[in-house]
């Protein structure tokens, strides 16, 4: 175990696996620059304006407790020190993990007898996202921090947490123990085949914010914590944790000057996903979807919406009930600064659709978290789209296959571990029919040739898996099942 990450470190080398680099990029007038100085200048000039703080929106220090209660205890300390994940990059302080764990209970003193003190330095790395890859825009900025902040982080992410899951509704998945996107996407096919049986109508937007994560504002956040019921003296640490952050920007020509962070919970971060999941959660309460009779009725409740952190999903039996949704959703997101994207954001409707004040597109299938889904709710699309992945990253390990220095049985562990949790994913949610049960087969079938040299016209392969056994049986997953349904078992009734 302790080679497998050199060992898949090797095969990204050897089949060549594509790293973005970032080159020139635009400045704010949409002109080319080249120059490494240039470049510096304008992502700073960039994450500078992402993260600057509203100065409309002041900062109001009444009722903030200087005397932190209760004090970290030395086996929190240790705790948080063990659970932290090892193989992670460094921050601005350079120091790996794996130090502070080979120093045991020497780190454990040193890092307790400092543990009040705030690590408020970050590193930017961005990250490309689909689009022009010149727009900063198009970059995601995840934050690198020091290893030794990541101590006192997992012991107050270890304080919030029973408040997260008593505040959080089930529909709400995302960066939560025991939840995934498998289970929402079940939930969402689920939804589809009761509204075919009983013939009804359904309408559904998928939502998408403009840098949703780096527009949170903090003051607002730390009024919606107090509303929430979360402790004075947690709140009062995140208060000190984020006044007075300051970043640096990566970039392929160096770093840039240190920057002041005024808003944003940044991504990366060890707390952010539960900030931010308790921030949407706000939204959605003042917004009135849960007292709302728009939405789907089914298995003697009303479901209007599916989450996972900031990708949300509203849901109704009609068009007007939808765009009263999305209406409601949409002002009390701009009450506390986030905005809604709406190039990205998309309608699907099995029924009639009319035009809307909200230029937003319509379409009749949608990547939703990962896996296609149809207005129809056929998943033959669905199963296709992953055997045709499953197909690329086959041809990507051909250099692999081809070595006569690795053995069968590491090429057939490298195809169970790289290729099949390709084709694997979301398969707990299809209906597998014989069309889609030979082209399965047929997958599985030219991967084995492929892996063995075998011609095309070979007869006597066949299929590992029986008549009777599941689609996915063949992955070496008899075992497979669906995450525990978060709203209803497939055969409830409405």
């Amino acid at each position: 175990m302790g080679k497998t990450r050199d060992l898949v470190k090797k095969i990204r080398d050897t089949k060549g696996t594509f790293h973005a680099k970032m080159g020139s990029i635009k400045d704010r007038n949409g002109m080319d620059l080249t120059e490494a100085e240039d470049i510096k200048k304008r992502w700073q000039e960039y994450t500078e304006e992402l993260y600057k703080k509203d100065i409309h929106n002041p900062d109001n220090h009444d009722g903030v407790i200087t005397d932190l209660e209760p004090d970290i205890l030395e086996c929190e300390v240790k705790w948080a020190l063990e659970s932290i994940t090892t193989n992670k990059a460094s921050g601005g302080d350079g120091i790996p993990v794996e130090l502070f764990q080979i120093l045991k209970d020497d780190a454990v003193k040193v890092l307790h007898s400092i543990c009040q003190q705030n690590w408020k330095r970050s590193v930017f790395i961005p990250i490309p996202k689909k689009g022009n890859a010149k727009e900063c825009s198009n970059y995601r900025t995840i934050a690198l921090i020091s290893h030794a902040s990541k101590v006192m982080l997992k012991i107050l992410q270890a304080g919030l947490q029973q408040y997260v899951n008593r505040e959080l509704p089930d529909v709400q998945a995302g960066f939560r123990k025991g939840r995934g996107t498998r289970g929402q996407i079940a939930n969402i096919c689920w939804i589809m085949e009761k509204a075919r049986e009983f013939q009804r109508y359904i309408y559904f937007c998928f939502i998408d914010y403009a840098k949703a994560f780096d527009c949170v504002d903090h003051n607002k956040l730390w009024k919606i914590l107090k509303e929430m019921g979360i402790p004075d003296h947690l709140i009062c640490l995140l208060r000190n944790l984020y006044a007075g952050q300051e970043a640096t920007v990566r970039t392929g020509h160096g770093t840039t000057d240190w920057f002041q962070i005024g808003k944003g919970v940044r991504q990366g971060y060890i707390l952010s996903p539960c900030l931010f999941n308790l921030y949407a959660e706000y939204i959605m309460r003042n917004a009135g979807l849960e007292e709302t009779q728009a939405g789907i009725k089914t298995a003697g409740r009303n479901i209007n919406n599916l989450r996972y952190a900031d990708d949300t999903t509203l849901m109704a039996e009609s068009e007007e009930e939808l765009k009263s949704l999305l209406m409601k959703v949409k002002v009390k997101s701009e009450k506390v600064g986030l905005k809604l994207n709406i190039q990205k954001m998309k309608i699907m409707a099995s029924g009639p659709i009319t035009s809307w004040e909200i230029d937003v597109e319509t379409v009749s299938d949608f990547i939703f978290l990962g896996s296609k889904i149809t207005a129809d709710g056929d998943c033959s699309h669905e199963i296709k789209r992953p055997l045709l992945l499953g197909r690329k990253v086959m041809t990507n390990l051909d250099s692999i296959f081809k070595s006569r220095d690795i053995t069968l049985p590491t090429k057939v562990r490298l195809v169970k571990a790289m290729v099949f949790p390709v084709v694997m994913y979301g398969c707990e949610s299809w209906t597998v029919k014989k069309a889609e049960r030979r082209r399965i087969d047929a997958f599985e079938l030219w991967c084995w040739r492929r892996l063995l040299k075998s011609p095309l016209d070979c007869k006597e392969m066949q299929p590992v898996h029986s008549e009777g056994d599941q689609p996915w049986d063949f992955f070496g997953r008899n075992d497979a099942k669906a995450e525990t349904p978060v709203l209803w078992p497939p055969h409830a009734k409405s």
